[in-house]
């Protein structure tokens, strides 16, 4: 499926892409569309919210952010929480658990992993030998 973008939202995508200067600052004039907040998927943990940490389907570890509230509830489900967050503040969240890579609108998910019902075991047929 895919879904047509907004000139914003392009400029978001776009952000994740943009090249780096050697001390860390955009090579390129920030523009207010690239710093518009993204909805970043969260978990309540003890002390609040914490960034919610994902795997490319290569394995990389990622976060995620999504340009609309709806992209993010197609994907994740419409009861998943998020916060609003711009995509400096989104990568400065990831840098300390390592993670380099932002995600802006991944398309490509896998099915939510389901724990299997105690009976699980009966539906699967079973071979001699």
């Amino acid at each position: 499926m895919h879904l047509s973008r907004t000139p914003a939202e392009a400029a978001a995508v776009a952000a994740v892409d943009s090249p780096q200067a050697d001390d860390g600052e955009p090579s390129e004039p920030v523009h207010s569309s690239q710093a518009a907040p993204l909805y970043v998927p969260v978990r309540l943990c003890p002390s609040g919210y914490a960034l919610r940490v994902f795997r490319t389907p290569l394995g990389t570890r990622t976060a995620v952010a999504f340009t609309t509230r709806r992209r993010l509830s197609d994907i994740l489900g419409a009861d998943h929480p998020s916060i609003r967050l711009a995509l400096p503040a989104v990568r400065a969240l990831a840098a300390p658990l390592g993670v380099e890579l932002v995600s802006v609108d991944p398309l490509l998910t896998a099915p939510a992993v389901r724990p299997a019902p105690p009976d699980a075991g009966a539906l699967l047929p079973t071979f001699p030998g």
